[in-house]
């Protein structure tokens, strides 16, 4: 395989994940330059993400154009401070990474600065060293690295960045998170990481031995209710976002937010019991919660 092949698949393997967010990425409405430069930017969120995760691809093709050594590929802390100088390489130089490389022109378009991509490798760096999160203020303060930068971005890809709407995009962006992290309760265990407030585990009476049960018990079905409740309210003051805006990217926002609403209603409608899987809206539902957004219902 060629050094141009090799590029190319590691941008697939990892670009081709975009169909499988709760979240529309790059949709055909867009106008293509929007389109090319958002997919540039999720390249490097869900490679991030992936370093963090440990998912990478096999083989080190990711290691090896970070200039990592094999014998280091496997240490998620090296990686991400390699990916991190690497980044730093787009402001100020070529990057090596060909994601990288395909970011670099959407950052000189756009006038992107290093914040908010530097945000998410300290969140994914924050991931390998804190595993519990005390209070619900500290995971939004986790949430202001690992989510909030993505909306951010998308705002400046789109060149609509005011502070009122950083404030409403930091809300839903944050409430996808915490829905997220609803959805995933059991992917996250088995990785040994509880996004859910010990504060307010121990208010339920929840144990972390009961979040390995097959299915959840009464005082986790409260908990998760909980804790989806305030995401609806995050979701609801940054619904405003999508009315400040015009044309396809409110139809892009409005996607952000209703995919959140439908997934909220989704738990709801598995009785808040999250341990058996994601419980995930239908198409349908997103539909729907798509138009009540952009009439600015509920």
């Amino acid at each position: 395989m060629t050094g141009t092949d090799t590029a190319t698949a590691l941008e697939r393997a990892t670009l081709d994940k975009a169909a499988r967010e709760n979240f529309p990425v790059a949709p055909f409405f867009l106008p293509r330059a929007w389109r090319t430069d958002l997919m540039a930017v999720y390249g490097f969120a869900r490679l991030v993400d992936d370093i963090g995760d440990g998912d990478l691809a096999p083989g080190g093709a990711d290691a090896r154009a970070l200039g990592v050594s094999p014998e280091q590929a496997d240490d998620r802390l090296v990686m991400l401070d390699a990916f991190e100088t690497d980044l730093r390489r787009v402001f100020d130089g070529t990057p090596h990474h060909p994601l990288l490389r395909r970011l670099q022109p959407t950052v000189r378009r756009r006038g992107l600065t290093p914040e908010p991509f530097l945000g998410l490798i300290a969140a994914n760096r924050q991931d390998q060293l804190v595993a519990r999160y005390e209070t619900y203020d500290d995971l939004r303060a986790y949430c202001e690295l690992s989510a909030n930068p993505v909306g951010r971005l998308v705002l400046g890809v789109t060149g609509t960045a005011t502070p009122e709407r950083v404030r409403r995009s930091d809300a839903v962006c944050t409430a996808l998170q915490i829905v997220e992290h609803l959805q995933d309760v059991a992917e996250d265990l088995g990785r040994d990481r509880i996004y859910l407030p010990a504060q307010d585990m121990k208010r339920f009476h929840v144990q972390e031995s009961d979040l390995a049960a097959p299915s959840a018990g009464a005082s986790v079905r409260a908990l998760v209710a909980y804790e989806a409740q305030r995401a609806r309210e995050l979701l609801n003051e940054g619904a405003p976002l999508v009315g400040s805006v015009q044309g396809r990217l409110k139809l892009l926002l409005a996607g952000f937010v209703a995919g959140g609403k439908a997934a909220v209603r989704a738990i709801a409608a598995a009785d808040h019991d999250v341990l058996p899987g994601p419980p995930t809206p239908s198409k349908l539902q997103l539909l729907r919660e798509a138009a009540t957004t952009l009439r600015g219902e509920g």
